[in-house]
């Protein structure tokens, strides 16, 4: 006689007789599974769950399943909802063929499967949910047509059948859907996600379609399509992001909200006109990429220690400066989650909001209506805040309202789009802030950039030319001891020999001989060669300090310090 999923549980987690009693209950008023129900009252864990199913069905349990060296031929067949909705996945290892299922009661679909694949007599075996996910997403993402394909298996006489396609779509984010065009938008979004693709920019030219991606700050060629493609390639992206697809005249902003296997994925669309018709960007923002800690930032240690120092002060205001694209938003959230507590109240004002964060108010500008930073700030200060993030101190108004609000006890975390930490002084008071008004109220300013880090599955030691040396300032008693490395290029890094990116930072404290400075003079360079004397490194030397770490290359430092 089988034994009963509720007796077996009772044994393998030492489960209560009054759990397994009270989920019976819940089971003849609503229905539902007894291992479920259990799971759902937090009485058992799913590894738990499937520990008993093992016992009850005599089946063996896998914590994880095997992906390298899959056969893949079952995607061609099966469609990839049937997998999903029943929660079961055909596996080849080492050889021999399995099924690995969550649920071992779900007998018809696993008869159907077994059936697909002529598989009669194959071992069963239980895996966790996630782990089959895994593997679903796993082979359907590897055996999917490349976009090139795509591209080539769209012919001239074909552009009266996608046309059609994208005027008729029901489901816009239909991945099964054999209309080329919808194939082609969600292979480009897939790939530029799985290259850890940041942008992508579509640019059309006189007799042609680029498409593009940028890669740890630095543009390549992804793409070139059919130049016939062009308007019905952008009318998909334009339906996908909510736009006007009639309007072509006018710029015009979208949001695209796609899941991509396990990644929840943000897109930002823009689209401008120009000669040949619409320019589209879209920005990549991945879910699972948000927050990192300040630690995990790259400043050096004594750089670090003194910025947390900074941000848990009570009153002032902290500027993060630097250009577009050098990681300013991603260091002021990392600020905000590091003195996020219940205890203070924390509410920004940003445009875009790129990330949502638990427990902090974040109001988004619309100038539509009239809600500019400036009259956003206003407001912000009647609600009672602890610290305030202004996105970005554009004129006058804003800067005036930010230096109020640090004045009467808040503090502000703000950005500027100036070259180095000195300069972000020089262009308040230009802006018409009163030089004692900028000395009473900023208490440091941090200029950072972004360099690539080398590549650590191709990484090689290498000497840089003497000329290059010179340049950044690196002398031979510095080598002493060190070395200098690069990457070779691989399939990790898609043969650029970088992977992933660092910052430079440099950090200036508003102490008493700079303030003093700043009240004689605003020139930049004098404010800068102060605050060297004072023990500032600046973004050149912590970029020569990386280098010598053998975290990024020479040329990478110069690319982003150049003066």
């Amino acid at each position: 006689m089988e034994r009963l999923i509720g007796e077996i549980l009772k044994e393998v987690c030492s489960l209560a007789e009054d759990a397994v009693a009270e989920a019976r209950v819940i089971q003849e008023e609503k229905g539902g599974r007894i291992g479920e129900i259990l799971i759902q009252k937090g009485a058992i864990t799913e590894a738990d769950l499937l520990k008993a199913l093992g016992i009850q069905f005599g089946l063996p349990l896998w914590s994880a399943i095997p992906t390298e060296g899959m056969d893949l031929g079952f995607t061609e067949h099966i469609p990839i909802q049937f997998l999903k909705k029943h929660r079961m996945v055909p596996v080849t290892t080492d050889g021999k063929a399995y099924i690995a299922v969550n649920d071992p009661t779900l007998f018809q679909p696993l008869d159907d499967l077994r059936l697909i694949q002529g598989w009669n007599g194959v071992q069963t075996v239980i895996a966790p949910h996630s782990a089959i996910l895994s593997a679903i997403n796993y082979a359907y993402d590897m055996s999917r047509d490349s976009a090139e394909q795509v591209i080539q298996d769209m012919r001239e006489e074909d552009r009266d059948l996608i046309l059609s396609a994208v005027e008729q779509t029901g489901d816009l984010l239909d991945d099964t859907s054999d209309a080329p065009i919808i194939k082609l938008v969600n292979l480009i979004l897939s790939q530029a996600v799985k290259a850890r693709a940041s942008d992508i920019h579509i640019e059309p030219y006189q007799n042609r379609l680029k498409i593009r991606h940028r890669l740890d700050g630095i543009l390549y060629d992804m793409l070139t399509p059919p130049k016939h493609i062009q308007s019905t390639l952008i009318s998909r992206i334009k339906i996908m992001a909510g736009m006007n697809i009639a309007e072509k005249r006018l710029p015009q902003d979208g949001r695209i909200e796609i899941k991509i296997g396990d990644r929840d994925v943000d897109i930002r669309a823009s689209t401008i006109p120009i000669a040949f018709g619409e320019r589209v960007v879209l920005r990549i923002l991945d879910k699972r990429n948000v927050l990192l800690g300040l630690s995990d930032l790259g400043m050096p240690k004594d750089g670090l220690r003194r910025f947390h120092e900074l941000i848990k002060s009570s009153h002032g205001i902290i500027l993060v400066t630097g250009p577009t694209g050098s990681g300013k938003t991603t260091t002021l959230y990392s600020a905000l989650s590091t003195i996020n507590n219940p205890d203070i109240n924390i509410i920004t004002i940003e445009d875009p909001i790129e990330y949502q964060i638990e427990g902090i108010g974040q109001i988004q500008v619309n100038p539509k209506i009239n809600l500019t930073f400036a009259n956003g700030l206003r407001s912000i200060v009647r609600q009672d805040p602890d610290v305030i993030l202004v996105g970005e101190i554009r004129d006058l108004e804003t800067a005036e309202i930010a230096i109020q609000s640090a004045l009467t006890g808040h503090l502000v975390f703000s950005t500027l789009h100036t070259n180095d930490s000195a300069s972000a002084v020089t262009r308040l008071i230009d802006m018409g802030i009163e030089p004692f008004l900028v000395t009473s109220s900023v208490i440091g300013i941090l200029a950072e950039r972004l360099v690539r880090r080398v590549c650590g599955e191709c990484r090689e030691p290498y000497m840089p030319d003497e000329e290059s040396l010179n340049n950044i300032g690196i002398t031979s008693e510095m080598r002493s001891g060190k070395e200098i490395y690069r990457g070779t290029g691989c399939e990790a890094c898609l043969n650029t020999g970088y992977q992933g990116r660092t910052g430079i930072f440099e950090l200036m404290i508003m102490d008493d001989t700079i303030r003093n400075l700043i009240l004689k003079t605003s020139d930049s360079n004098t404010i800068k060669r102060e605050a060297v004397n004072q023990g500032m490194i600046t973004l050149r030397k912590d970029g020569v300090m990386k280098v010598l770490d053998g975290m990024t290359t020479v040329e990478e430092v110069l690319r982003v310090t150049q003066k």
